[in-house]
């Protein structure tokens, strides 16, 4: 049986970001994969890269050494046929919880050499989610799609080959009025997520499944 790792690196378990993965997750099920979930921020404290080095080390080489929160959820990765994990857009980047998630999971891999470049031999497909209020369309113009493409290149290279699924114009909350804000127009917002969202879930929910029946390579 293929083990999937579904990651939600969004601090809310229930709104977009999280209903996504967790989509996802539910197609790798429907494919026979057991599957592991993680809410980030659910997890006992955390950190990113310390740079202690202890990952290179030849007794620990690839392996990060730190004792946290995360040590489990980079333990499970390293037993995995597949990684899905999503995050909200924030300020333009990623959360902070999956950038401290990115960094233990990249760091350990790079091996300093020049052969190999990388101490992870075991290389498997990842789907990146990424929510945002932003439009998709509006991605290239500001820049996100070259931040999700260095994103995608890294996972590439250290991580196995990476598929990305955007969802933007998201709705951001229940109720607009508490909060005046003059940039958006809630029943805009209301309406598409009742109409495109459920595409989307599906959208999800087909990639996972297509990771345990079809790995991309």
């Amino acid at each position: 049986m293929k083990k999937i790792v579904v990651i939600n690196a969004s601090p809310r378990t229930s709104w977009n970001t999280s209903s996504l993965v967790r989509d996802a997750a539910r197609g790798a099920e429907s494919e026979g994969a057991e599957v592991k979930i993680f809410d980030l921020y659910k997890l006992d404290k955390f950190t990113g890269c310390i740079s202690c080095f202890g990952c290179k080390l030849p007794e620990h080489q690839g392996i990060c050494i730190y004792k946290d929160g995360l040590a489990p959820v980079l333990e499970e990765i390293r037993t995995a046929d597949g990684l899905i994990i999503g995050t909200p857009n924030y300020l333009g980047d990623v959360s902070a919880a999956f950038r401290s998630l990115y960094e233990r999971l990249i760091f350990q891999a790079l091996s300093y050499k020049t052969e190999p470049r990388s101490y992870n031999k075991h290389l498997i497909p990842v789907l990146f989610i990424m929510t945002s209020n932003c439009s998709e369309e509006y991605y290239s113009q500001i820049g996100y799609d070259k931040m999700l493409e260095n994103y995608r290149s890294t996972l590439n290279r250290m991580v196995g080959p990476t598929k990305i699924m955007i969802c933007g114009d998201t709705l951001q909350v229940d109720d607009y009025s508490k909060y005046n804000w003059t940039m958006f127009n809630p029943d805009s917002k209301k309406e598409r997520h009742e109409k495109e969202f459920p595409s989307e879930l599906e959208k999800a929910y087909s990639l996972g499944a297509e990771m345990v029946r079809k790995p991309w390579e």
